[in-house]
């Protein structure tokens, strides 16, 4: 039965998140809530180990809950509910290329679904902020319980400060690439909290 459910809720989740695997977040949010098989805090995690790594974050994000909930089977339940619309709405607008090609219609739709896409984005992007900079594990919890600030985590603030500045302001660090900055936010994570910041 488990796997059904994983198979039913990825599939949703990858039939109706259009825009990549950040559009998968406020689906994942939901489904957090929905089934508690994570936290809005291990969401955060899979986030950064998801960008950290190679695949696609919807990918890396299914594949983890699947096998937390049900081991390896689990896993690519998960991950196959996740990609199965994206193969059939492809294998779809395969066969009607040449209609879709130029069609108004199609490219209306689309033009649609950008802001769309980008609201998704955008959604997600704030619980992330959110868990990422304050002892808190979702946005409910801050909105409703108010802040402090005790709850505010500095290094991570500084953190993103530095990183901010390095990649935008600072010559030499400018152009290098954005997985050096993410090994050095995963050091700096590593050593902060074997030192109990």
């Amino acid at each position: 039965m488990i796997y059904i459910q994983l198979f039913y809720e990825f599939f949703k989740t990858g039939l109706f998140a259009i825009g990549g695997g950040l559009a998968t977040l406020p689906f994942l949010y939901n489904l957090s809530d929905k089934t508690g098989w994570f936290t809005h805090t291990d969401l955060t995690n899979m986030i950064a180990v998801s960008e950290s790594t190679p695949g696609p974050l919807g990918v890396n994000t299914a594949t983890y809950v699947g096998f937390t909930v049900g081991g390896l089977p689990g896993a690519i339940v998960a991950t196959l509910g996740l990609v199965a619309p994206s193969i059939i709405v492809i294998l779809i607008i395969a066969s009607f290329l040449k209609a879709f090609r130029d069609s108004r219609i199609v490219d209306s739709a689309f033009y649609g679904l950008r802001p769309a896409s980008t609201g998704l984005i955008a959604a997600a992007g704030i619980p992330v902020i959110v868990t990422s900079i304050l002892s808190v594990d979702s946005l409910y919890t801050l909105l409703t319980g108010g802040m402090t600030v005790s709850m505010i985590k500095w290094p991570a603030i500084v953190l993103a400060v530095v990183i901010f500045v390095l990649t935008n302001f600072v010559k030499p660090t400018k152009k290098l690439h954005p997985i050096l900055f993410i090994a050095f936010a995963a050091v700096v994570g590593v050593v902060f909290r074997l030192g109990g910041v």
